[in-house]
């Protein structure tokens, strides 16, 4: 018996500890003996013939991952099978199929049993007339039937190659060959074209609203940008103050807390209200270079309005005069009553008729978060921990209340 069936019918009758390594030769049992490195029947789809040490230690070891096994098999030094032969050598191993294609069964050549052939054995020779006429009818038709008929070896590997169809290397597939990438360069020129036409835009809004500002500031009123101040003019002017509900003459201004347990801080504001991104205070402290900006000048950047107003947005109540209460339009709230402890207001009632307030929170936070606010006349804003993409309909709802807010108290 050839190894290959050998390891079969011993894999088949679940006797694959009987199969002993001893020295350079596996021991099946009592009933066979061959080395090690005897190539077996079954040829790989690389071309090679599998040895004997490879498939008993494959169908030994075949329940454990494929990468483990490679591992196992360099470390032992062990050829290992391949991934495309694991699963069709297993199956004829353990009887699933009776044949394969990759199996190639050949003569052995056993020197021994050839020499013990030849013994006493005369020549035999077709053309010897004396030979052919002394057997019998019965013996050559027994004799036709015991033949044993060798098949032609068939080299499978040059008509799978006749077969086969050449595949492309990674260099090949760089080149690029009949392919027309022209479609790609108009999309990202056009794409290119678009985002500078929204940059020049942008800087006709900024123009304008600059414009504003700089009104403000020839009427007498200082204001700050990004926590630098653009300019005061300390000759007194006549100044008009509206202490009704209308909102004072100058820049808009925006309160939000000093604390960091809220969402929007003026560390923040920024990029929520102009990029509609929100970014943790913690990260925007740690990226900031230089001192806290005392004021922040943030624009509805994401409009489609020719012109844009300018909101200043300021952390700190006591430092705001009696005057510059007139322009406070909106306040994001805490959710803490010390919140208001500098405002010039008798209770929440007032405060909340004449500014609008925004409560920032995380949709997934509990409803105790919110329960003092909920009291309050207050919008509450939810948004995602992780959907960053969300965070722009927020501050869209942001500015849309909040300018609904401002002409209402324009006309008022």
């Amino acid at each position: 018996m050839d190894p290959l069936s050998a390891l079969r019918d011993f894999t088949t009758r679940g006797e694959l500890d009987k199969i002993v390594r001893v020295g350079d030769e596996f021991r099946f049992g009592n009933d066979y003996a061959f080395p090690c490195t005897a190539e077996t029947a079954y040829r790989s789809k690389q071309g090679n013939l599998y040895t004997l040490e490879t498939l008993v230690y494959y169908v030994k070891n075949h329940h454990i991952k494929h990468t483990e096994y490679l591992q196992n098999s360099r470390t032992q030094k062990i050829p290992a099978v391949t991934l495309p032969d694991r699963k069709p050598l297993l199956e004829y191993l353990q009887g699933k199929v009776s044949s394969n294609d990759a199996i190639e069964f050949v003569v052995l050549q056993n020197p021994k049993i050839s020499d013990a052939l030849s013994i006493d054995v005369e020549e035999y020779r077709p053309e010897d007339p004396g030979l052919v006429g002394n057997r019998a009818p019965a013996e050559e038709e027994e004799d036709e039937k015991s033949r044993v008929r060798v098949p032609e070896k068939v080299d499978y590997i040059s008509m799978i190659n006749a077969l086969e169809r050449p595949l492309k290397d990674r260099e090949m597939l760089l080149e690029c060959r009949h392919r027309d990438f022209y479609s790609v360069l108009v999309a990202s020129t056009r794409r290119e074209e678009e985002r500078q036409r929204m940059e020049s835009q942008q800087r006709k809004d900024g123009l304008v609203a600059k414009s504003r500002l700089m009104g403000a500031d020839e009427r007498g009123l200082g204001f700050w940008k990004d926590g630098e101040e653009l300019g005061f003019d300390g000759t007194p002017k006549p100044k008009m103050h509206l202490k009704g509900s209308k909102i004072g003459e100058g820049v808009p201004i925006i309160m939000v807390p000093s604390a960091f347990q809220t969402l929007i801080t003026i560390y923040n504001v920024k990029e929520f209200l102009e990029d509609g991104v929100f970014i943790p205070t913690d990260v925007k402290v740690k990226q900031m270079k230089g001192a806290k900006p005392d004021c922040v000048t943030v624009q509805k950047k994401f409009s489609r309005d020719r012109v844009v107003t300018a909101y200043e947005v300021r952390d700190k109540p006591s430092t705001l005069k009696a005057e510059d209460w007139d322009r406070v339009v909106a306040v994001f709230v805490l959710g803490k009553e010390w919140q208001f402890k500098d405002w010039p207001f008798k209770d929440h009632v007032e405060i909340f008729n004449k500014i609008i307030g925004f409560f920032m929170r995380f949709e997934d936070d509990s409803v105790e978060s919110a329960k003092i606010v909920k009291q309050w006349n207050v919008k509450i804003i939810s948004i995602s921990k992780n959907k960053r993409h969300q965070d722009r309909a927020a501050a869209l709802e942001v500015w849309d209340r909040l300018e609904a807010f401002v002409r209402s108290r324009s006309h008022t």
